[in-house]
């Protein structure tokens, strides 16, 4: 007959568990080793320094201003625009949101080196048998932990932190290009405004024409040639402005989307007609190095590569035994009235381990599987990198260039309006045909809106190049992925569901 042991503390019993038992705990609680390797940053080829480094319009020696439109175009409209986007934009709540997962992830990642069950249980049950009716009650409380012995619980959290960091990384790169979109989106507006004003000039100019090409039709001086030409010319000109007034109420479309609302007369935010943002003299550029840190999009992928370097860890814990160690307290009796009495109480610990020993190297295989992807991820870091480097060099010359080219098309603009005024002139007074007046009232049309255009791909590429550098994603200021869900996002989870109240504050 087994003689059974009484214990009235059953926790105490722990100091009659095996010695394999007892050293397990200890090796948990102090963590046990780590398998696989452990990350370091990769290195990347940069160049040090920018292909247009001499020009004076680039100042290489100051970083990126984090707020790069005031400091360029000290545009108030264009302020109070971004200032509502960084409130109102569904798509940077959005990457907000996607923080606030990530960061969920990391929390059940670390909860997960933890017992990972730990179950409070009860049942009641009522039967016969043989005309005699029995009860049976009983309540337990259920521990159950598998020990950290080769780190894989701390990869899968290395693993959650990384691809944190990686989702405010793409949070940050969304805030850059939704920067850049509502800054470009506000520039087109202007230049088509000022293309608008271009065009009616141009009608002005050619009503004019036109008048004096009918004044001297009816004054017998020319024939009918010289006033149709002049009429279809004028009427050319004037089918151009709703092709305009299309592409400007589309911008403005566009800009009420990125601002998170829907399409309407913007005319209380953008007020009238308003000048093309200009470019300041010179903008700081820093240096190619700063790209590293900089773009949203490489510290993101760098990250990933971070997070994957960790999941080799994993993968090589899996070939070598899983050792657990638990228990359970609590009671059971025929009748309620007596749970957690006496003979009533009951407990049990154990330990135990699991090895999966023929897996026809399966196991060995997934090792090699994470380590390529691994490698994957590294390369597309490198090739990453060499493109942020090629886009950034690609706005910087776009911008330099298009200043060469403003600067030409002035000049060719300013001697077009004068060709017009000669060319009226010498015909009003007969010295020249129609059709000199025509050419050059055709030539200046074009001059003037190529030159409007230009003006607007000045700023247009100004952004672009802040936009490659990775600039504004600063202005998030450090805040916690909380605070970047805006406020009437944060209360409708609130309202749904009463675990977020000591998550969104």
């Amino acid at each position: 007959m087994r003689r059974q042991q009484r214990v009235n503390n059953p926790w105490a019993a722990v100091g009659s568990m095996p010695a394999l038992t007892l050293c397990l705990l200890a090796a948990g609680s102090m963590g046990g080793c780590m398998l696989g390797p452990d990350y370091q940053p990769p290195a990347a080829p940069v160049e040090h320094e920018w292909i247009y480094q001499g020009s004076e319009r680039i100042n290489t020696s100051q970083a990126v201003d984090p707020l790069w439109w005031e400091d360029a175009f000290s545009d108030p409209v264009l302020n109070e625009l971004l200032a509502a986007t960084l409130e109102q934009n569904l798509t940077l709540g959005s990457a907000a949101l996607r923080t606030v997962q990530a960061q969920q992830q990391l929390a059940i990642a670390i909860g997960n080196q933890f017992p990972q069950q730990q179950h409070l249980s009860g049942s009641a049950s009522r039967s016969k048998e043989s005309e005699v009716i029995f009860e049976e009650y009983a309540v337990a409380f259920n521990l159950s932990w598998e020990l950290d012995m080769w780190g894989s619980f701390r990869r899968e959290v290395e693993t959650a932190s990384a691809l944190f960091e990686a989702s405010v990384a793409d949070y940050d790169g969304v805030l850059v290009s939704v920067l850049a979109q509502v800054a470009q989106t506000y520039i087109l507006i202007r230049t088509t405004q000022a293309r608008l004003q271009v065009a009616r000039r141009n009608i002005e100019l050619q009503q004019q024409s036109r008048d004096i090409a009918r004044a001297k039709f009816e004054a017998g001086e020319v024939s009918a040639l010289d006033l149709e030409q002049a009429e279809t010319l004028l009427n050319n000109t004037r089918a151009s402005v709703p092709d305009l007034e299309i592409t400007l109420q589309q911008l403005r479309n566009a800009l009420a989307v990125l601002l998170g609302m829907p399409p309407h007369d913007l005319g209380y935010m953008l007020g009238g007609v308003g000048d093309i943002p200009r470019a300041p003299a010179s903008i700081a550029v820093g240096m190619p190095q700063d790209l590293l840190r900089q773009r949203p999009d490489v510290r993101a992928l760098e990250r990933r590569l971070a997070a994957q370097s960790a999941q080799i860890g994993v993968a090589q814990a899996e070939l070598y035994p899983a050792f657990s160690i638990g228990g359970a307290i609590g009671s059971e009796a025929m009748q309620a009235g007596n749970l957690f009495e006496g003979e009533s109480e009951t407990w049990n610990l154990f330990g135990a381990f699991e090895w999966n020993l023929f897996n026809y190297g399966r196991l060995r295989s997934n090792v090699r599987l994470q380590d390529a992807r691994f490698q994957q991820l590294l390369e597309d870091y490198r090739q990453i990198v060499l493109e942020a480097q090629a886009d950034a060099e690609n706005a910087i010359v776009a911008y330099l260039k298009s200043h060469q080219q403003l600067l030409l098309l002035r000049r060719a603009a300013e001697a077009s309006q004068r060709a017009v005024e000669l060319s009226t002139a010498q015909y009003t007074n007969g010295l020249i045909p129609f059709n000199t007046v025509i050419s050059t009232l055709t030539a200046d049309a074009q001059q003037q809106d190529l030159l409007a255009q230009s003006r607007g791909a000045v700023a247009v590429n100004l952004v672009q190049v802040f936009r490659a550098l990775g600039g504004g994603w600063q202005v998030r200021d450090s805040q916690l992925p909380a605070d970047l869900v805006p406020g009437p996002v944060q209360e409708e989870m609130r309202e749904r569901s009463k675990y977020w109240r000591k998550v969104l504050q």
